[in-house]
């Protein structure tokens, strides 16, 4: 079973002298050597070096008191969650699942292997707490993917202790630094492994700056292809928003495709779009659940304890819990399938022979601009008929589907900013003041809907009702809120937004 552990920690070049006396660092009262370890590790990646782009590394490490398989994911400079898997000769499934849409259908083969011997101190307070661990680790690599060869340094390496104010590690390094010691130039021991026994793999070059209506496109489509990679480790790892921001880069992609297909060829993007509207139903049952248990919980929570009767806060936990497990289970299941990974493999062919249309040459303040003033006439007409409709189930799907149509206007708006600057932003915001109201009313719609399905499973089992028939009756009267405030705002938004 995979552990997790978040690593931080602070690399310096060495000349491979010993380590700069450290007892003179405030809060430092004794350095305590361990002894010399010697660590063996082999890195892992796909052939093109995948991980080593997404600054993602894989390793087997025997020595020390860590040995097994480990996972490496940035966080922040000088932070990183290390997910921990026990020894075994091949790659944990649970660890290869996690790294899966990088690496995809390729294989990970061993690229470089690393023994190190290091000569371990313990920081210590004066009480004996551990503040952190520094070593100097010297180190030989051996390229094993490609022709390459053998290089060796020494480092210094400083490693924080649990729950050690991170501001520790800054006195230690202004000691270092009096030392005559530098931070080292490289990430990572495997960065500087890869440059220094032949180089990394060819990497995409920077894309140059924007001049074309299809150049601010594409760039945008680039950046949320990326995201959605990007943010399938963290839905896998079940983190917070990772749901949340992995869906919203599915719609921005889809919004792009709709809005601007004077631009990319929709006979092209429509399949994919197909596909990423399944993605985003998909990550919605998860992102859905986890806002409608939020919204429940919040508000039995500012129930006085006289309205709040029965087994209420237990059963609404026990169904967010099953729901939960539930959902994510069939999520991992979908970022594990073969349709998913296809997916991912077809942007990519899109984005590196995109099929661009005449428009694509065109000026962006021309073309994007007017794809944007038709996306907003669509919008303007839905909210106007749901205006036009009475309180009820069909207005509730009319808003909805207004709803929809000005987050993708709002998510086109934000693709071409960029490019158009000052107006886009404007729409932008415009459009996201709107979604917000039109978002609480569904809410509350789907909110109601749960309540009355919780209070009847709470009846039938014999225990109070009452709680859910008044947050029923709240989610009413602050349904009918949201519809009295529209009028106003639509009217301010279809003001600052015409002509």
């Amino acid at each position: 079973m995979a552990a997790t552990q978040r690593e931080i920690e602070r690399k310096y070049a060495s000349d491979g002298g010993p380590l700069p006396d450290l007892t003179a660092v405030t809060g430092v009262a004794a350095v305590r050597g361990q002894g010399l370890l010697a660590l063996d590790a082999t890195y892992y990646d796909t052939a093109d070096e995948r991980l080593a782009a997404a600054s993602l590394t894989l390793r087997r490490r025997t020595g020390g008191a860590d040995a097994g398989w480990h996972l490496k994911i940035p966080v922040a400079p000088g932070v990183r969650d290390e997910i921990r898997s026990p020894l075994s000769d091949t790659v944990p499934q649970e660890i290869a699942a996690l790294v899966r849409s990088r690496v995809r259908t390729a294989e990970l083969i061993p690229v470089v292997r690393l023994r190190s011997a290091r000569d371990v101190r313990h920081l210590l307070a004066a009480d004996g707490t551990l503040l952190a661990e520094a070593s100097v680790d010297t180190v030989t690599a051996e390229r094993l993917n490609r022709d390459g060869g053998t290089a060796r340094w020494t480092e210094i390496e400083v490693e924080l202790a649990d729950g050690v104010d991170p501001a520790f590690l800054d006195r230690v390094e202004e000691r270092l630094r009096e030392a005559g010691v530098r931070p080292s130039t490289s990430p990572s021991k495997l960065a500087r492994a890869l440059e220094r026994t032949g180089g990394t793999a060819a990497r995409t070059r920077k894309a140059p700056r924007p001049v074309t209506a299809g150049d601010h496109v594409l760039a945008h489509l680039r950046a949320q292809r990326d995201a959605i990679v990007a943010h399938d480790l963290a839905v896998r790892r079940d983190l917070p928003d990772a749901v949340h921001r992995m869906r919203v880069a599915t719609r921005r992609l889809r919004s792009a495709f709709r809005t601007f297909g004077t631009v990319l060829d929709r006979s092209a993007t429509d399949p994919i779009a197909a596909e990423l509207k399944w993605l985003a139903g998909e990550l919605g049952a998860e992102r859905d659940q986890e806002v409608l248990a939020d919204r429940l919980t919040t508000a039995l929570d500012a129930l006085p304890p006289t309205l709040a009767t029965g087994p209420a806060r237990d059963r609404l936990a026990a169904w967010d819990r099953a729901r939960h497990d539930h959902t994510h289970r069939r999520l991992l299941a979908v970022l594990d399938s073969a349709r998913h990974l296809a997916l991912l493999d077809a942007l990519d062919a899109l984005l590196a022979d995109p099929p661009l249309r005449g428009r694509a040459a065109g000026k962006p303040d021309k073309v994007l601009a007017k794809a944007l003033r038709k996306d907003l006439a669509k919008v303007s007409r839905l909210v106007t008929a749901a205006l036009g409709l009475p309180p009820g189930r069909e207005r509730d799907t009319a808003l909805h589907e207004a709803r929809k149509k000005a987050k993708r206007t709002r998510y086109a708006a934000e693709a071409a900013a960029p490019a158009l600057g000052r107006p886009a932003h404007s729409l932008a915001a415009s459009m996201k003041s709107l979604t917000s109201l039109l978002g609480d009313h569904q809410d509350s719609v789907m909110a109601r809907r749960t309540l009355r399905e919780l209070a009847a499973v709470a009846h039938a089992a014999g225990e109070s009702a009452f709680p859910y028939g008044v947050l029923y009756g709240r989610e009413e009267r602050r349904a009918a809120a949201t519809e009295a405030r529209l009028p106003s705002l639509w009217k301010e938004i279809d003001s600052g937004t015409s002509g």
